[in-house]
């Protein structure tokens, strides 16, 4: 073995420590977040620009809107009420009996036409000929006692010359003569009572009209106190036609009704569909309705045809003037937005202008333009959605508008009052298409 001795290995010294960590880049992150956001905002405001950009690029290269015009005319344009109505008869009486008894018989059928005087019904006379006998007996009676009475007063009258009688007789038999001609007078008078009932036993008819349902049948006992009445008559032919109008309009009537004026009516049914007939005022009531402050009118109707029933509702349409050589356009021009009531003007290089107007009276169809627009100016009527000021246009077909028949009667489901539209202002098929073609 050798002596030399074994070495025991160098210890191994510990391992370094690591290093420290770096610090945390907190506040780099804090500086990114600001910019990032910066960036973002920039992209949204370009992208904004850009559409903008685009759609101002667009709206100058846009095709113009092919819309449909017409030019403003003179005209007479009628100033009309719309108004409901009800169908008043002229008279409508309830006939009834003025005395007692039984009825005996009907002489007319339900529906039937009456004229005046005609037979309605009988009433059992019996008892009032009788009575009428009785009265008849009682003043032959005092005629009798009168007759005797006054030949009496005759002798005492020569006999009180004579001075051969008191003057108390002679004066009592002068008032006894008064007497008996006073009881005969009441005995006449009597007597023409029960001719009178006589008469009343026989009904006839008061008015001319039409009579109404059965209301009573024979052998029913009447009195003069019952409110049911023997039979309804209403005057058909002619009739009358109330309505009412509100108090703004009534001084417009007023000045026309003043000046000796006629105002005509036309009267349509209630749905508006038809033209029923036709009417003059002749009448306003004297009172306002508080409540709903307007004033009660009646019109007269022939009713030859007896197309109006009474207690119907129609719808009334007054004419209360006339207004010449006023300048119209159809009604569809006519708008109303935050300007007030306009019209799209065509101007001379086929652009729209918004135009501020003051509107009259319409019929339906036309239009009155008090201020703002002249004869010959064209306004846009159809296609007014796609508009705005100064939008390009393409007029399909403009044609002159003439104002005829703006007082004909309304079309089905129009309001009384609308008249016919003048003029051809909607384009045809062939002028839209080739419109639209130079559009594009």
């Amino acid at each position: 073995m050798s002596d030399v001795p074994q070495t025991q290995p160098a210890p191994q010294p510990p391992p370094p420590p690591p290093p420290p960590a770096p610090p945390p880049q907190a506040p780099k992150r804090r500086r990114l977040g600001p910019l990032i956001l910066a960036i973002v905002v920039i992209l949204l405001i370009v992208l904004v620009i850009v559409h903008i950009m685009r759609n101002k690029k667009t709206e100058h290269g846009a095709a113009p809107q092919v819309v449909t015009v017409a030019a403003a005319t003179l005209g007479p344009m009628p100033v009309t009420l719309n108004a409901l109505g009800t169908v008043t008869p002229v008279a409508t009486v309830t006939v009834l009996p003025q005395i007692s008894g039984y009825l005996t018989e009907v002489g007319y059928k339900e529906g039937q036409d009456v004229v005046k005087g005609q037979f309605l019904a009988q009433i059992d006379p019996r008892q009032y000929e009788i009575s009428k006998e009785q009265a008849l007996a009682q003043l032959a009676k005092d005629q009798a006692l009168l007759a005797q009475a006054r030949a009496d007063l005759a002798r005492y009258t020569q006999l009180n010359a004579k001075q051969s009688i008191a003057a108390q007789t002679y004066s009592d038999q002068q008032f006894l003569v008064k007497q008996y001609e006073a009881a005969v007078q009441a005995d006449k008078a009597n007597v023409r009572l029960f001719e009178l009932d006589l008469i009343y036993c026989r009904i006839t008819a008061p008015v001319s009209g039409r009579v109404g349902l059965r209301l009573v049948d024979p052998g029913n006992y009447v009195t003069s106190s019952s409110s049911t009445g023997i039979a309804v008559i209403t005057t058909i032919k002619p009739t009358t036609v109330q309505f009412a109008i509100p108090q703004t309009s009534l001084g417009s009537v007023l000045d026309r009704v003043n000046a000796g004026a006629q105002l005509p009516i036309t009267v349509f049914s209630s749905d508006n569909t038809r033209q029923i007939a036709t009417g003059t005022l002749f009448a306003l009531s004297n009172q306002m309705a508080t409540a709903t402050g307007t004033v009660t009118l009646r019109a007269s109707v022939p009713n030859d045809n007896e197309a109006l029933f009474p207690n119907e509702f129609v719808n009334v349409r007054l004419l209360v003037d006339t207004l010449q050589n006023a300048v119209l356009v159809p009604t569809p021009a006519v708008q109303t937005g935050a300007p007030g009531d306009y019209v799209y003007l065509v101007n001379a290089d086929n652009t729209v202008s918004v135009h501020k107007v003051t509107l009259g009276p319409s019929d339906g169809r036309y239009t009155v333009i008090s201020a703002g627009l002249q004869q010959g100016q064209h306004v846009v009527t159809d296609g007014l959605d796609r508009l705005n000021d100064g939008a390009k246009i393409q007029p399909a077909g403009p044609r002159p508008a003439t104002h005829a028949g703006a007082a004909s009667a309304p079309h089905h489901g129009s309001a009384p009052g609308a008249a016919s539209e003048p003029g051809a202002t909607a384009p045809n098929a062939s002028d839209a298409s080739a419109a639209a073609s130079q559009a594009g």
